[in-house]
């Protein structure tokens, strides 16, 4: 059985692989962080966050400095699709967001049917009018 963990990964509870919800690449155990199956892009956080003052005239520029924050992007390297992003420290690694209970998954999706696609809620009602 495959569970979806996120809008792009999912795991396989049979194999216990992460895995890409685009491609269906196993990027990895899923006893470790999907992060060290994936391609990681160390971005220059002046690149997505440009000055908006003249980095020549002000100390200041409303831009990140890169020896302070960096911004990793982390892709699926079979298919290129950007999983993750995140603002980290310089130095420090990357952060550990899911570590997840492979025996409680499986106990816990054993007696229902795999979802192969989320969940999607009713179509929001386009606004009547504001009444009181």
């Amino acid at each position: 059985m495959k569970v979806l963990m996120t809008e792009y990964l999912r795991i396989d509870l049979d194999t216990e692989q992460w895995e890409c919800r685009v491609c269906d690449h196993t990027i990895g155990t899923a006893a470790k962080g999907y992060k060290e199956g994936m391609l990681v892009y160390n971005r220059d956080p002046r690149e997505i966050h440009p000055p908006i003052l003249d980095p020549e005239k002000y100390r200041f520029t409303f831009s990140p400095d890169p020896e302070w924050v960096r911004i990793l992007e982390y892709y699926c390297p079979h298919c290129g699709t950007m999983v993750e992003t995140e603002y980290a420290i310089p130095g420090h690694p990357p952060l550990h967001d899911m570590e997840p209970d492979l025996p409680a998954l499986r106990a816990q999706w054993a007696k229902r049917e795999e979802v192969k696609e989320p969940v999607v809620g009713p179509a929001v009602v386009p606004d009547q009018g504001h009444n009181h």
